[in-house]
């Protein structure tokens, strides 16, 4: 029997295991600004907040618990007064930042600004 493909139809090749595990963590919305912030120091929880306009605090704190739960940041409490919350992240979320930059680079490179409103 003659192989229907034609030229440009090949079979399909479908992504790895590990890119699709990736991309379920960092596809996520506001996972990837979460770290981009925590690739500069430590933050506390309002501080995070803050830094990513447009995020609710439960979504915060999902997406925290998420990286937490991957192993990419810890949750540090500082008992105070006043208590707060510290995220910073571990060896293998800080591992991810030649990565992290390289997108921003070529996202600077190819994609069109964003108009962004004035404060």
């Amino acid at each position: 029997m003659a192989d229907r493909r034609t030229h440009g139809q090949e079979a399909c090749k479908q992504v790895d295991a590990s890119m699709t595990r990736v991309f379920g963590l960092l596809g996520k919305r506001w996972t990837g600004l979460i770290m981009a912030v925590l690739m500069q120091r430590p933050v506390h929880f309002t501080e995070l907040r803050r830094a990513i306009p447009g995020i609710s605090e439960r979504m915060l704190s999902d997406r925290l618990t998420e990286l937490g739960a991957a192993g990419l940041l810890v949750r540090e409490v500082d008992e105070g007064p006043p208590l707060r919350v510290a995220y910073r992240l571990t060896e293998a979320g800080a591992a991810m930042e030649p990565a992290l930059r390289e997108l921003s680079r070529w996202a600077e490179a190819h994609l069109p600004p964003e108009q962004r409103e004035s404060c």
